[in-house]
């Protein structure tokens, strides 16, 4: 009988296949599983493609089934997937560092390369950028051999009123998120003060250097941070304040 390795081995990484492993890592790397209805709606496929490809994927050895649940990537398939995001990164890297593209339109360029790119290229592209270690939007890059920063974040929106943070890391999937964060100056490495919380979900106001801005909670919570451990508390009083 064919080992689980030899099985996964005999299904060629075509592009749909690595969309379907690198959108399961991802939702699995949030929620522990991803069910179908997440990878389809991640992916806009209908519920019903998605069970047949999840099927042959299984079947291949890239999935385990999870009960009632939905399903995990197996050893094979996350190296796969962690193949494919690591190209990713790498490719948005060089995009906005070399090539000069603004972070906000470098996620559909690598979506397209990432696939096209030969492994040598990428490893190239890696050697000339001294290797980083992180994408223009802070996500950890996985390195040759699948290792990769999966340390939990807090997000914006977690913290206290005084307290200060550096912003780590943002999706690179909204070009209008993007585009505002960049406007008001919060990008990965920037300080941030959360100054106050208006009740009811109302606007939070952040210190962003020496300006002040005001956005929205659910912008907030897409925001990862960390804790600047040598944080002094600031006083939640807000400066004249900008809104977008």
């Amino acid at each position: 009988m064919m080992s689980r390795k030899d099985a996964a081995a005999r299904l060629a990484l075509t592009e749909p296949v690595e969309d379907y492993l690198k959108a399961i890592y991802e939702l699995e790397t949030r929620h522990g599983v991803a069910a179908t209805s997440d990878v389809a709606t991640a992916l806009a496929v209908a519920p019903a493609s998605v069970t047949g490809m999840i099927r042959r994927l299984a079947m291949h050895g890239y999935l385990d089934h999870v009960p009632y649940r939905g399903v995990q990537l197996t050893d094979d398939g996350r190296r796969a997937a962690l193949r494919t995001i690591r190209r990713h990164r790498i490719l948005e890297s060089y995009l906005t560092s070399v090539l000069g593209y603004p972070w906000d339109r470098v996620h559909d360029e690598a979506e397209r390369l990432e696939h096209a790119a030969s492994d040598e290229l990428i490893e190239r592209l890696a050697v000339a950028l001294g290797h980083p270690t992180q994408d223009p939007h802070g996500a950890p890059i996985p390195t040759v051999d699948g290792t990769v920063d999966e340390r939990p974040h807090r997000t914006l929106a977690d913290l206290a009123i005084g307290e200060r943070a550096r912003m780590v890391q943002v999706s690179d999937k909204n070009p209008q998120l993007l585009r505002y964060l960049a406007e008001i100056a919060l990008q990965p490495g920037t300080a941030v003060t959360m100054i106050a919380k208006a009740p009811f979900g109302g606007p939070l106001t952040l210190r962003i250097g020496t300006a002040d801005a005001m956005v929205g909670p659910s912008l907030a919570e897409q925001v990862r941070v960390e804790p600047v451990t040598d944080a002094r508390t600031v006083p939640p009083r807000a400066r004249k304040s900008t809104t977008g």
